[in-house]
């Protein structure tokens, strides 16, 4: 995709009350818990959801928190998603059950600081991180604006200003690039869960609004009535863990560029951050968006590689797509002299041994606003500088 100039691109997102989404919330609940009360808190935590059933599983080493009061949690994660259905409640109905242990010796021998080692990774894997000046986020318009859609969706279902509308929707655009930009809107899909008081063409009229606050005017000019497509299958009454079964970080593209750039595999809920598949993946957005930000490209891939054990990444790779290897090395040059990439530099860096994971959950991890508490702080722009230099 690099070298075209004009072609339809696609992105889709889900709503925090997809299933499977509501197990990444449920993940990065246990994490933040853990987080809160001790910062060196190692958790692997995954969610299983389905008819009136919450599972979790994993390892964790920190503080003892009460069963009881996690599975409390769970059921404030699921009321405030907006859950209180026949097949899937916050109340009893719904069973939780919670089999978090210890964490492996063997993991934590190969990842702690000792004498003169510092801490390694917590596995192996890649990352990679992307940045681009098609919208003001620097994220890429397809993904960007189908969180938009869904997250403004959210908010006012949960305000009560929009009614009938439920938890559990999806969203997708494809937009025409001409030149390699974005040019304008062909197609949006918007999928969403609603009550049976109202039929399909009232669930048109509820959702279409939203496309028009979340996307520019200029790049919905031309866009066909027929192109938008609500609830093309028809009826969807019954939805969420209900309708269809969730499982923890099943939606990574979602969490991250919407296929616009590559994926090292890894998923990001449910871990705390000495696991590199989620903060070197934060780390590797927040370089390639300072340097975007700095304007010396319009856009940047960056790729890190790490192995269990070992604090250092094995490999740094750079791309402005702009083949100038000159270019490219000056700025993995800067990275090297201005960046520590170790586990812990990273967790430095960006303030991550803190609670500030919930969020994260749905609508993206990246393209956010960071926040006063640390949250998202790889969206800030503060090092653009030093690729200026």
């Amino acid at each position: 995709m690099n070298n075209l100039k004009n072609y339809l691109f696609t992105s889709e997102s889900v709503s925090e009350g997809h299933p499977d989404k509501v197990c990444d919330r449920i993940s990065d609940m246990v994490v933040d818990s853990y987080l809160s009360a001790e910062p060196q808190s190692r958790v692997a935590c995954e969610t299983l959801t389905t008819t009136n059933k919450v599972v979790l599983a994993g390892e964790v080493r920190g503080p003892e928190i009460k069963k009881d009061n996690l599975i409390q949690k769970v059921r404030e994660c699921i009321k405030d998603i907006g859950y209180d259905q026949e097949g899937f409640t916050w109340k009893e109905a719904t069973k939780i059950e919670s089999h978090l242990h210890s964490q492996s010796a063997d993991i934590a021998m190969g990842v702690d600081a000792s004498g003169n080692k510092d801490e390694g990774a917590g596995d192996q894997g890649i990352m990679f991180g992307y940045a681009c000046r098609e919208t003001d986020v620097l994220m890429p318009a397809p993904i960007h604006y189908s969180h938009k859609i869904l997250r403004l969706m959210a908010e006012d279902r949960k305000s009560g200003k929009l009614k009938n509308i439920e938890p559990d929707s999806k969203s997708q655009i494809t937009i025409q690039y001409k030149d390699g930009l974005p040019s304008n809107v062909k197609s949006v899909v918007i999928s969403t869960q609603h009550s049976p008081e109202v039929n399909q063409s009232q669930v048109r009229e509820l959702v279409k609004p939203y496309i028009e606050k979340a996307i520019p005017k200029a790049l919905l000019v031309g866009l066909d009535e027929k192109e938008i497509y609500v609830n093309p299958t028809g009826n969807f009454v019954i939805g969420g863990p209900d309708g269809d079964s969730g499982l923890t970080g099943r939606k990574i593209i979602v969490d991250t560029y919407g296929g616009a750039a590559p994926h090292g595999g890894g998923a990001f809920s449910g871990k705390d951050p000495t696991k590199v598949d989620r903060s070197a993946a934060y780390a590797s957005r927040y370089l390639a968006k300072n340097v975007v930000a700095s304007k010396i490209a319009d856009k940047c891939l960056i790729q890190l590689a790490y192995a269990i054990g070992v604090s250092k990444p094995l490999s740094i790779y750079v791309d402005l797509f702009e083949n100038n290897e000159e270019k490219n090395t000056h700025i993995k040059k800067l990275i090297n002299e201005n960046f520590d990439l170790s586990p812990r530099g990273i967790r430095e860096m960006l303030g991550l041994n803190k609670a500030i994971y919930e969020k994260t959950a749905a609508y993206g991890h990246f393209g956010r606003d960071p926040e006063k508490n640390g949250a998202f702080s790889w969206e800030k722009t503060d090092k653009a500088d030093i690729f200026n230099k």
